[in-house]
Formats: C-alpha cells, sequence, structure tokens
C-alpha cells in the first residue's frame, strides 16, 4: 500500500508541477506530461518497470479520447466536410504514408514494417497543433481550418491504422524486462483473455463482430435515452459519472471479446451518441477521466523512453527526426499549392503538421505488443515522436518568422497595394463587420472615407455592392500616408488583431498629436493599451449590444421600458466613469490579478456600481410614467434594428 501511495505523488507531483509550467512556455501539455516522465524516468531514477504496468491501465485514456471525438463528429458534420476530410486529410495520410514506407524501405526495412512505420509517422499531434492554433488565435484562417481538417481526418484514420498494424506482424512479440527495458519474446503471464470468437470457423467471427458493432449501434440509439432518463430521475451527479463510465467500459470489454479494438468500438458509440440530448453531460463527465489518463499515459512514455539509444547515436536519432519532419513538410507544401493555400496559410499548414503525433506512441506500443516493430526500431520510434514533438513550437516560430519575411511578397501582381486615388477627412483602417457599419453610417451622413483593409476579398465584396475601398496593410506607414494620413481628421482603427491595433494607435499619435483617433477594442485590458497608445475614444466591440441585451432582460423580467432604459443608461455612465478611473491605475506587462491597487478599487467600484444602480431604480420608479415609456428611434427586441448611442465617448471611452 505504501508503495503505491508513494509511486502515486511522485506521478502526480511530476505532473502538476511540469505541464503547468510548459504550458506557460508554450510549449503544451503533451510535451508537459513527457519532460515529466522522463524527469521522473530516466534522469532521476525515481519509477521503475511498474511503468510499464501502469501504461496498460493509462492506455484506456485513448479510449476515451475517441470516444470524446466521437461525441464531436455528428455524422451530418461529417457528411458536410467530407470533401476536406477525404481532399486535404486523406491526401496527407496516404501520401505521408507511402512517402515513409518508402524511406524506411530503401534503409533495408521489410515492406511490412516499413508501412507500419509510415502509418504510425503519418500522423501529427492533435494535442499540440490546436491547442497552439487556438492560443495564437489562427483557428479561423484558412491555414488553420485547413489543419484541423487534416487533424480530424488523422484522428478518424486512428481507427484502421490499430486494425491493419496487427496484419502487418513480423517480428515476435515483445516484452518487459524488470528494469522496464524493452525485450524480445512475450511473457506467458498464466492468464488467458475471455473470446467470443476463439474456436470459431471464419464466417463465424464475422457474424459475431458484425454482430457486436450493430448491437453498438442500436444500444445507444435506442437504449442509452431509456438509460440516462432513468438515471435523471434519481438526481444525483455521480450516477451520470458512472453511467458514462459504465458505457465506454462496457463497449470497451465487448470490443476486445470479439477481437477488435476497444478504442473502435468506442468511437462508434461516441459518433452514435453525438445527437443525443445528453451529449454535453457525457463529455462533461468523461472529459476529466480522459484528461487523466491520457496524462498518465504520456508520463508513463516519457518514463519508458531508453536514453541509451539517444546517446549511443544521437546523431542518427536527430538526423532521422529532421528528415521525417522535411519529408512530411514537402508533402504538405505541395498539398498546400494544390489546394491553394496562399501566404502566411501556406506556411502554417504546411510546418504546423511536420512533426509526428501522440497517436504515434499508442500505435507503437501497440505494435511492440503486436510483434509489428522489433525491439529496436521501436525504441527508435518513440524517441523520433518524442523529439518531433519537442521541435513543434520552433516550427511554429518558424511559420511566424516566414510569414513575415514574405508578407511584402504576398501583396504583389494581383494582390499588390492599390494605388491611393483620393484623400478624405476620414481614414477607416479595417473594414469587418465593425468597420463596415461605421463607413456606412458615416457615408450616409454625407461625409467622404478612406477605407484600408488587407483582406483582398473583403475589398472586392465591398466594391461590388458599390462602396469604394483599397487593399493593402493599413498598418503600414506608408500606406497611411498615401491614404492622407498627415491632413485628415479622424482615423477609425478596427483592426482584428490587437497589438496592430496598438501599434496604429501610438503610431498615428506619434505622427499626428491632433488628430482624433477612434479604436475599436476587444476588452476591458485592450482599453487600457489603446488608451495608453493615445486613442481618443475607445469601444468595447460587444459592450453596447451586450447593454441592450441586458435592458431587454430587465423588461422581460418586470421593469417598464423606461426604468430599463435609465437603469441602461445609469450603468453605461458609471462604467465609463470606472473605466477611465481603472485606466489610470493599470500597468503594461503586469497582470491585472497581480495589480493589487487595481484589484483593490476595482472591487469598491464594483460595489459603489451596484448601490448606484439600486438608487437609480427606486428613484426611477417613482418619477416614471404609469403607461409604458420607450425613448424616441427604438425598436422591439425582435425587430433587430440597432439603437444608437446617445453621446460621444470621452477617451478612454465607454464603449
Amino acid at each position: 500500500m505504501e508503495g503505491v501511495l508513494l509511486q502515486a505523488t511522485i506521478y502526480l507531483t511530476a505532473m502538476v508541477i511540469a505541464v503547468p509550467l510548459s504550458v506557460r512556455l508554450g510549449l503544451g501539455s503533451v510535451l508537459g506530461y513527457l519532460i515529466a516522465g522522463i524527469a521522473i524516468g530516466p534522469i532521476l531514477g525515481l519509477v521503475g518497470s511498474e511503468t510499464q504496468d501502469l501504461q496498460h491501465y493509462a492506455e484506456f485514456g485513448v479510449v476515451l479520447m475517441l470516444f470524446l471525438i466521437g461525441l464531436e463528429l455528428d455524422p451530418k458534420a461529417l457528411w458536410e466536410m467530407r470533401k476536406k476530410l477525404l481532399g486535404i486529410g486523406g491526401a496527407q495520410i496516404v501520401l505521408s504514408a507511402a512517402a515513409i514506407a518508402m524511406a524506411a524501405n530503401a534503409f533495408g526495412v521489410p515492406w511490412q514494417t516499413s508501412l507500419a512505420i509510415g502509418l504510425t509517422l503519418a500522423l501529427s499531434s492533435t494535442a499540440i497543433v490546436l491547442t497552439t492554433l487556438t492560443e495564437k488565435g489562427l483557428m479561423r484562417t484558412e491555414g488553420g481550418r485547413s489543419s484541423f481538417s487534416v487533424l480530424l481526418t488523422q484522428d478518424i484514420a486512428v481507427i484502421p491504422a490499430l486494425a491493419i498494424l496487427p496484419l502487418l506482424a513480423t517480428a515476435t512479440a515483445v516484452a518487459f524486462s524488470e528494469d522496464g527495458s524493452i525485450q524480445r519474446g512475450a511473457v506467458d503471464d498464466g492468464h488467458h483473455t475471455m473470446s467470443l470468437v476463439e474456436g470459431l470457423p471464419a464466417w463465424g467471427v464475422t457474424l459475431v463482430t458484425l454482430g457486436a458493432v450493430v448491437v453498438v449501434i442500436l444500444a445507444g440509439r435506442y437504449l442509452s435515452p431509456i438509460l440516462f432518463r432513468y438515471i435523471h430521475q434519481s438526481r444525483l451527479r455521480e450516477m451520470f459519472t458512472a453511467v458514462a463510465l459504465v458505457i465506454v467500459v462496457g463497449i470497451a470489454f465487448l470490443m476486445i471479446l470479439v477481437g477488435l479494438s476497444p478504442a473502435l468500438g468506442a468511437f462508434v458509440a461516441g459518433v452514435v451518441l453525438a445527437n443525443s440530448e445528453f451529449r454535453h453531460e457525457l463529455e462533461a463527465d468523461i472529459e476529466p477521466f480522459k484528461g487523466l489518463l491520457l496524462g498518465l499515459f504520456f508520463i508513463t512514455v516519457g518514463a519508458g523512453i531508453n536514453f541509451g539509444t539517444l546517446f549511443g547515436s544521437p546523431f542518427t536519432i536527430l538526423g532521422l527526426t529532421l528528415g521525417l519532419m522535411l519529408l512530411k513538410g514537402l508533402i504538405l507544401f505541395g498539398i498546400a499549392l494544390v489546394f491553394r493555400l496562399k501566404g502566411r496559410d501556406k506556411w502554417l499548414f504546411t510546418l504546423s503538421l511536420a512533426q509526428a503525433g501522440e497517436f504515434g506512441f499508442v500505435l507503437v506500443s501497440f505494435g511492440l505488443q503486436q510483434a509489428v516493430f522489433p525491439v529496436r526500431i521501436g525504441e527508435i520510434l518513440l524517441l523520433v515522436i518524442a523529439l518531433s514533438m519537442l521541435l513543434t513550437p520552433l516550427a511554429f516560430i518558424a511559420s511566424d518568422w516566414i510569414g513575415k519575411r514574405l508578407s511584402h511578397d504576398n501583396h504583389k501582381d494581383d494582390e499588390s497595394p492599390d494605388e491611393i486615388e483620393e484623400h478624405a477627412s476620414i481614414i477607416i483602417a479595417g473594414i469587418g463587420r465593425f468597420g463596415q457599419v461605421v463607413n456606412r453610417m458615416v457615408q450616409a451622413s454625407g461625409y467622404k472615407t478612406v477605407v484600408l483593409d488587407n483582406d483582398l476579398a473583403t475589398i472586392q465584396l465591398m466594391r461590388r455592392f458599390g462602396f469604394k475601398g483599397y487593399f493593402g496593410d493599413p498598418t503600414r506607414p506608408e500606406l497611411l500616408k498615401a491614404a492622407g494620413l498627415e491632413t485628415a481628421k479622424v482615423l477609425v482603427v478596427a483592426v482584428d488583431d490587437q497589438k496592430s491595433a496598438v501599434d496604429l494607435v501610438r503610431y498615428a499619435r506619434r505622427l499626428r498629436p491632433d488628430i482624433a483617433i477612434t479604436a475599436r477594442a476587444h476588452d476591458r485590458l485592450h482599453v487600457y493599451e489603446l488608451y495608453d497608445a493615445g486613442a481618443d475614444h475607445i469601444v468595447r466591440e460587444m459592450f453596447d449590444s451586450s447593454l441592450r441585451a441586458a435592458r431587454y432582460v430587465l423588461e422581460d423580467v418586470g421593469l417598464t421600458d423606461y426604468e430599463a432604459h435609465e437603469m441602461e443608461t445609469a450603468f453605461y455612465r458609471h462604467d465609463r466613469q470606472n473605466l477611465r478611473e481603472l485606466a489610470e491605475l493599470w500597468k503594461p506587462g503586469v497582470p491585472v490579478s497581480e495589480n493589487e491597487a487595481y484589484v483593490e478599487r476595482a472591487r469598491e467600484l464594483n460595489n459603489n456600481l451596484e448601490t448606484a444602480l439600486m438608487a437609480q431604480l427606486d428613484s426611477t420608479s417613482e418619477e416614471a410614467p404609469e403607461t409604458g415609456w420607450r425613448p424616441r428611434g427604438d425598436a422591439s427586441a425582435l425587430s433587430g434594428v440597432q439603437r444608437s448611442t446617445a453621446a460621444r465617448r470621452p477617451r478612454p471611452g465607454g464603449g
């Protein structure tokens, strides 16, 4: 018992130290788990042979992951994405697997093992890539969406890969020695697994296997709603967790009985339950178990890496890792050209997916157990996968650097910046949803504008509807000068990128201290940055719409139109004043949670705001007319008509 508690303490301590640190450094959680395993295994020697026993339990995290992936894949959504999944995703997997297999075969590896290596290394890291794309705000770009399509296809491809690997077995099954190293020859532990297909003829095995899959589908479709409604009546949260685990564990056990991968059954069940009303409950209940078990799995992989192999042939291992990333990168670059990805999207797509992924660990471990990989090749594959994942953050840095270096080249020929033919007193930098409304209202009021945006498709769409705009990066000083910044009266900064907006405001204020600058802010912190840069009027992009929504809520709970309007006005007035006060206390580069003066004053102002609103409601109730009152120009919530704001907002702005 003491030994178990000691090992649990070691694993959990390594996890809580290494993973948050890795995430803060931008390396991702998966690399944190791997580093934790390397630290407690090969480096410190705190764990030993029990790592391999733990790995068998931790592999259930992969089953849970595939179940959750299935829950996210509504069959209808899968059908709508079929072109990208089969096109970009299918091309990447087939071409990468074939190229890697041919390269391995050229080095004298048997074709069966070469094909297994190709299938294993063709997969990229879903955990690292998706996390990084989300953190960098790149998921909405064409390169980000294409990368997601490939990753989704790869996740699905794991299922047939697990089914194919046992057919490629050429070596002797492996076992693990007491010190955790891989050995040839499986050890018979005297235990025999249960099976429903043992001793059956081929046709019988096929019927039983298909029957098990049909049972999973029918049970998920018709029995699971009844089961969940029954559990729901108990009103016990832990029962939902129990039934979620019962579903996954039971399906995994059934798949093992018929000789299929438990991951396959879990994935099929997830897809079947994707449209269930209990889908989100299932996700919430299983996610913590999946995260912990997957984390434990990656730690055991890191702890089991044979650094003797790495130190014995460091140049060979590093050369294979770089060769793998170069080969996959060339294939991805070719796919990007075929599917007409351009500029930064092309390089993002190419470099973000060039590594091997966490499912490679799963396939290597499975392949060693099924005698697919010789021991030496298995050890090398584990090292190559781990090193390629460790190099992935550098690949993203290279993608950013190359994208910036080539940004000027991407604006040549048909995408070169437009020659600006005229000047106006108002310059609008950025013509997305925010900038479009500003531009339409200003032009409808009789004023001319010069519109700049670096999205060629948006500018072309504007022109089709009769609005003039110029293509080019509005943050470039020469383009701003060509647009007439030196003589303009007003600059509207409505670009999407927060840092670019701050830099643009700071540059314009330095060049033209007298120009009026209205800037779009993403949130409060962005307001402070723009305020510090010198913007006159700062509008939080969601603030006005959120105020209007809150007003409708107050009307729906019983306040009159007049009372709700006065509460909205009072909140706006106090929030604007609070924002100006807090802007003076904000310190660049210091998180607001660590700024004691800011936190203390924010709490005081929040209490004052609540008191002021209650007082406003009391006074408004006494003054309000008996009949309903609605401000002029307003419309009902269902009409969708925007209500104009009443006053200009002084710096730093209330919006």
